[in-house]
């Protein structure tokens, strides 16, 4: 089967209309407003490939991030998605969150990935941004989901001073993480 391709209708040499009717002959599935998969291409992950589609700069984050490296046992109801501020949040279908991250600090600790079973790539925070960004966000996310996935990194083989370079560059996380390793130390 082929590597999932996203289309967009009148996109290809056809038109509008021969898509449509191609995509109601089932040909494609519809994964969000205007965006289609072939039919028959590889599973992939209809949230990611819409993310990806609707903002370039999409970025796996928080719960997200950590249910992708196993730091968490949470489940996310809604893919954590970081785009920077300033940007423009799109209207999705998918139960995705938009979180807005500031500009000067978008890029720390982001790689982008392969969507399994697509042609397309996405951003993903590394795992210790994405710890540290649970500290940073704690009040909202809760306590314990930082705490946990830094227990479970540091069983791992992480290493502290990885994530506090990290940290330092961040506001309000050093100080609650440097705690928070003492206390797990």
């Amino acid at each position: 089967m082929p590597n999932a391709k996203l289309f967009r209708a009148g996109e290809r040499a056809t038109s509008r209309s021969t898509f449509y009717r191609r995509a109601n002959a089932g040909a494609y599935e519809k994964i969000a407003r205007g965006l289609y998969l072939p039919s028959n291409a590889d599973a992939a992950d209809w949230d990611w490939l819409e993310a990806a589609a609707k903002h370039p700069k999409a970025t796996l984050c928080l719960t997200s991030a950590l249910a992708y490296y196993d730091l968490t046992d949470e489940i996310p109801q809604a893919l954590d998605v970081a785009i920077p501020r300033g940007s423009r949040t799109p209207a999705t279908e998918r139960p995705i969150a938009w979180h807005l991250f500031a500009v000067d600090s978008f890029t720390i600790g982001r790689t982008t990935i392969s969507i399994p079973g697509a042609s397309m790539r996405i951003g993903i925070y590394s795992q210790e941004r994405s710890i540290a960004d649970a500290f940073r966000l704690r009040g909202s996310l809760g306590y314990e989901l930082g705490r946990d996935a830094l227990r479970t990194w540091l069983g791992r083989g992480g290493k502290p001073a990885d994530l506090l370079k990290i940290a330092s560059k961040l506001p309000r996380t050093r100080g609650p993480l440097l705690r928070t390793l003492e206390a797990l130390t």
